[in-house]
């Protein structure tokens, strides 16, 4: 009987690396930055029953409609492409129902450990946002799909965006052709009472309904509780502080965690059909790629700028984005894509989206310096203590700053070292063994790393 091929498993490192998905990694993470400022710098419970509470002058209503429509889930969108392009490339070498198990038992280890490092980042440095451990758990069920044609993965990639299409509570077409007949039933009644005529049971009832609504958005003593709660946490010492972070992740864990990992996966399907067709990773041709971002665009942002116009109007009415807002979200991620493969295809392009290629190199580390920064230094009560000091045009600025400060971080590591620090201790995690770390000073092949065990 013949004996399996040996595998051998390593890195993606130097040539063999594809710039562009670094490059497109380094934007999604340096781009969250602008969702997740708020969540460290703000009250999160206040802003989140009112957007105006925390400033609403018109820099601060541009600042918001331009992150929601832009960037807000896109980043993450972005990266959960990524994340099934990623599978791809490191699952080439299993890509028949009989390939290697080293590969397999490799993917499976290197997401445990995100897990790991996932909740590190929820209960130690206390960001109840975290996306590792979401991505993680969709990514266990990705691998079993790797052999499926792109088509069939894109088709059930898109089951997430139909469903909430369709009728997820409090979204989609049954919400919004509720919530349209209830305003006909009330024009109808406010009609009637003009009219001078006796209020029906149904205008009764139209009526209540609509009173209910209205109530529903204003704040009670639960919502002030928790507001108050929240407020006290940031001026208090850890623990409060600690506990208000966990508190809140557990309620977003309860209300959305399931949700988030179908989102997720279904996302990472759509990348790794993506990867079948060439696409993320630059293979098609720059008009493809401008027709790709065309198409997109039209439909992402229109269907998004919509949305936000309906929400700023802070009205009871009923809103495209129950029924949009899933499919809007992956077409301006892909049409971000889409604008990066094609200007990389340009020499003006590439020369300045080549600044993006160390961050993304090192995004796992970026991305827990994010936190670290926020919530242990500039907004921590016994860091800088600044939260609750800005609005919507204040922290976009900040976030600004850090992006800068992050990239020109990014540049100087990369400079000395092969990875990230968080990149390094992953992959010899996973792998099992100590990595590289140090750039070797003569250029050649790099030193193998020595075992972690034994």
């Amino acid at each position: 009987m013949m004996a399996e091929p040996l595998v051998s498993l390593a890195p993606v490192r130097g040539k063999a690396r594809i710039d562009v998905l670094d490059i497109l990694r380094g934007l999604a993470i340096l781009g969250i930055f602008y969702i997740n400022v708020p969540y460290m710098a703000a009250p999160i419970w206040q802003f989140s029953a009112d957007i105006r509470s925390i400033g609403w002058s018109p820099a601060d209503q541009t600042a918001w409609a331009l992150v929601n429509v832009l960037l807000a889930g896109t980043q993450r969108c972005l990266l959960e492409f990524l994340f099934g392009a990623g599978m791809m490339v490191l699952a080439r070498k299993a890509m028949t129902p009989e390939g290697p198990v080293a590969v397999a038992d490799l993917y499976w280890r290197r997401n445990l450990w995100l897990l790991a490092f996932g909740l590190f980042d929820v209960f130690v440095l206390l960001w109840p946002g975290d996306i590792l451990h979401i991505y993680a758990l969709a990514a266990l069920f990705l691998f079993p799909f790797r052999t499926l044609g792109p088509k069939l993965l894109l088709a059930l990639g898109l089951g997430w965006a139909v469903l909430c299409a369709v009728g997820i509570p409090e979204h989609g077409v049954r919400h919004y052709a509720d919530r349209a007949a209830l305003v006909r039933q009330v024009d109808d009644a406010h009609a009637h009472q003009r009219s001078g005529e006796a209020p029906s049971v149904a205008d009764a009832k139209a009526l209540a309904d609509w009173d209910r609504l209205a109530a529903a958005r204003r704040p009670d003593a639960e919502l002030h509780a928790r507001i108050d709660q929240e407020i006290k946490a940031h001026q208090g010492g850890f623990i409060p502080y600690a506990r208000s972070a966990w508190d809140y992740w557990g309620y977003l864990a309860e209300q959305w965690l399931v949700w988030d990992v179908i989102e997720a996966f279904c996302t990472m399907l759509i990348g790794v059909a993506l990867w079948k067709w060439g696409v993320i990773q630059g293979e098609r041709s720059r008009r493809f790629y401008l027709v790709l971002m065309l198409a997109a665009y039209g439909f992402g942002i229109t269907a998004r700028a919509i949305g936000v116009s309906e929400s700023i109007a802070f009205t009871l009415m009923p809103r495209t984005s129950w029924i949009t807002a899933e499919f809007a979200r992956l077409a301006v991620g892909l049409g971000h894509l889409a604008l990066v493969n094609y200007a990389l295809q340009t020499r003006a392009g590439n020369a300045l989206l080549s600044v993006f290629k160390a961050p993304g190199r090192m995004a796992f580390s970026l991305y827990f310096l994010q936190q670290f920064a926020g919530k242990y230094i500039v907004f921590a009560p016994f860091g800088l203590g600044l939260w609750g000091r800005y609005g919507w045009a204040q922290m976009a600025a900040i976030s600004t700053m850090g992006i800068v400060l992050l990239v020109l971080f990014a540049h100087a590591w990369m400079g000395r070292f092969t990875s990230g620090p968080l990149e390094w201790l992953w992959r010899s995690l996973a792998y099992v063994q100590w990595q590289p770390l140090r750039r070797p000073a003569v250029s050649g092949t790099e030193p193998a790393g020595a075992p972690l065990l034994g």
